[in-house]
């Protein structure tokens, strides 16, 4: 059976750019790659590159495993689990470290961004945390690992690392394979439709937030940015805000767009962004009431539990091979 190994960190409240553009797409793979084994966590290791409020983040972790659960993620399909609580990650991290050169490392694009921005107060995981990434991906023998434009670079690391550990000490990893999930619609800004809704933006009402209340989502939808052209009809160039509103209604309904164009060709922007707000508040219903039952019960602990185990069940097995291949300790 093959292996599908994924992370997510556990930073800021996830908006509804990310569920329809991402999420929704990656949760539907669990029925696409029905005969491959899933290995998700919260990769809380990763964000401790900048200071975290321990308070915080713990509430993230836990909050973004139930709102992944919430979102469709299966625990019969999948082992979700917290990274931290698998201690081979770390054991594997520092042999990936060891493998790698440093050279690589500072040719990290995502490095090269973040030391540009921060400048002062550098901390040597924000140069070493590929070395873990691989560690990541490399520990459970995983075949396929779905990346987005930007960790395509760390996934060719990963790969060159594990070739090169394998010349050097025997046959010990699989080369994982890059998987490209289907990107959904790329959602806008509510206020400003000619860039990306995006959860670091100091407008709020530029963004809806999964867990936003229902009420406060529906008065985004209805005082989102449009034009004066009154035409409902999707056209990115000339009609920015209408096109975004329609991609939202065409993902959360399954109309296709020129069905939603004819259904609305003789209504106005209120009555369109009205029934849109009703009806996105009502599709992210059953999410919110999701999250907050599983925040609420012992069975998000019962899923992150089962999810460790079967994580540490493949994790100790390949960090005593690779022990093994190196002389470590008294492994004989």
């Amino acid at each position: 059976m093959k292996r599908l190994v994924s992370g997510i960190q556990p930073s800021g409240n996830l908006t509804l750019g990310n569920y329809l553009g991402a999420i929704k797409q990656f949760i539907a793979l669990q029925e696409e790659l029905s005969e491959t084994e899933f290995f998700i966590f919260i990769a809380d290791l990763h964000a401790i590159t900048v200071s975290q409020d321990k308070t915080a983040l713990r509430k993230n972790i836990r909050s973004l495993a139930a709102l992944y659960l919430a979102c469709g993620l299966d625990p019969k399909k999948v082992h979700l689990f917290i990274q931290s609580e698998v201690i081979e990650h770390n054991q594997l991290g520092y042999i990936m470290e060891s493998t790698v050169y440093v050279p690589e490392l500072e040719r990290m694009t995502q490095y090269k961004d973040k030391k540009l921005k921060q400048q002062a107060g550098i901390r040597s995981n924000l140069l070493t945390y590929p070395a873990l990434m691989a560690a990541d991906i490399l520990l459970y023998d995983a075949d396929i690992v779905p990346v987005g434009e930007d960790q395509k670079q760390h996934l060719e690391l990963t790969r060159n690392l594990a070739e090169r550990f394998n010349q050097q000490h025997g046959d010990t990893f699989i080369v994982p394979e890059p998987f490209t999930p289907k990107v959904g619609g790329k959602i806008m800004s509510l206020t400003d439709p000619t860039k990306k809704m995006s959860k670091s933006d100091d407008n709020q009402k530029a963004v809806v937030y999964l867990l936003d209340d229902l009420n406060q989502i529906k008065n985004k939808i209805k005082s989102a940015v449009t034009d004066s052209d009154t035409k409902i009809r999707y056209n990115v160039k000339d009609k920015p805000g209408i096109s975004n509103l329609l991609t939202i209604y065409s993902l959360i309904s399954g109309l296709k767009i020129p069905e939603l164009e004819q259904m609305y060709e003789n209504s106005n922007y209120a009555t369109f962004k009205s029934d849109l707000a009703e009806k996105l508040a009502e599709y992210l219903r059953p999410i919110q009431e999701r999250y907050h039952a599983l925040l609420a019960s012992p069975e998000l602990d019962t899923v992150l539990d089962e999810g460790r185990d079967a994580a540490k069940r493949v994790a100790y097995k390949k960090i005593m091979k690779v022990y093994k291949r190196l002389g470590l300790g008294r492994i004989k």
